[in-house]
């Protein structure tokens, strides 16, 4: 009697599966040795190293996460690697050195900032044909897409400038001046505003997007750095729209912002010459590539400090995660 009472206690009580660890992956584009660094987010070791085209900088998931995309700037081309098989599969066309680009909503297009000849390229990636180019200031290189897909914002390192695109029309519609050498545009999750950094000026300008007027210019004290040292380019928000991160380059640090008041809350001191960063699925933590120590930080954005430095390769510069 006692063993059959025990033998239903058994069958009666849950049983406890154990669920995987569903860890991200982060890619990093390495400048100098012309490949993506494949880091576990588990584990925090590289898992692969995958060969791509000269001087690797933009890179971004595709709609459905199974390609990357990445600007080779010296062979004047984006390179469309297979995650699954970790190799380069076919290329599109871009103009002249493509540096960043960014992809439509829907998954359909990639537009591209060709720095060497002042165009935006729009590739259907469908198609894999470059369908149109959009004259900007010179030097294009940032860019951001609103969440709705309408509009499109490049900046231009030498024209200083914002240039807001229409893009059913594929043209300029408006100019906003912004501080020396822009870098990086990032639309709010709302879209209400778009963040432009200032790699000379060492700003950031927050625009509003339907006005196209300035609405804050955000600067950044750093103790014991020189300001000119202080110099933002990568941006990244949190979904909620609460946290706003700013990497200031050779200052070494990213800058916490509230974006409810627009004030620095921290800064993190990262690796030397800090370009770009990411977040984990989750937002917990904060990945960021620094070019001249030649790694990767990892920030825990729960506890606010970094708790990692991953050696990846030679002048580590963009960055994305796959869940």
């Amino acid at each position: 009697m006692r063993s059959l009472l025990c033998t239903m206690l058994f069958l009666a009580a849950p049983v406890l599966i154990a669920e995987p660890v569903l860890a991200e992956t982060i890619f990093v584009s390495n400048e100098k040795d012309n490949q993506i660094a494949v880091v576990d987010g588990d584990s925090l070791q590289i898992t692969n190293k995958i060969k791509v085209g000269r001087r690797p900088r933009g890179i971004t998931l595709s709609g459905d996460g199974t390609q990357l995309y990445v600007c080779a700037g010296d062979d004047n081309r984006v390179d469309v690697v297979d995650i699954a098989s970790g190799k380069v599969v076919h290329s599109l066309p871009s103009g002249p050195d493509p540096e960043l680009f960014v992809l439509s909503p829907d998954g359909n297009r990639l537009y591209v900032a060709n720095e060497d000849d002042n165009m935006v390229t729009i590739i259907d990636i469908p198609s894999r044909k470059a369908v149109g180019n959009i004259q900007v200031g010179v030097e294009p290189e940032g860019m951001g897409i609103s969440p709705d897909g309408k509009i499109l914002v490049n900046t231009s390192e030498t024209t200083n400038m914002a240039h807001f695109i229409d893009t059913e029309k594929r043209a300029v519609v408006g100019n906003v001046l912004v501080d020396s050498r822009p870098r990086v545009a990032q639309f709010s999750g709302d879209g209400k505003h778009v963040w432009v950094s200032s790699e000379i000026g060492g700003t950031v300008s927050v625009i509003d997007a339907a006005t196209r007027k300035v609405v804050k210019k955000i600067r950044f004290e750093v103790t014991g750095v020189r300001r000119e040292a202080i110099q933002a380019v990568g941006i990244q928000m949190t979904r909620d729209g609460k946290r706003a991160f700013v990497a200031l380059g050779p200052a070494n640090r990213i800058a916490e912002i509230d974006t409810e008041n627009f004030e620095v809350k921290r800064y993190f001191l990262v690796g030397q010459r800090v370009w770009n960063l990411a977040f984990s699925p989750d937002e917990k933590r904060l990945y960021t590539t620094n070019g001249i120590s030649n790694d990767l930080s990892v920030i825990d954005l729960e506890r606010n400090k970094v708790i990692k430095s991953i050696p990846v390769g030679g002048a580590p510069w963009g960055v994305v995660v796959k869940p």
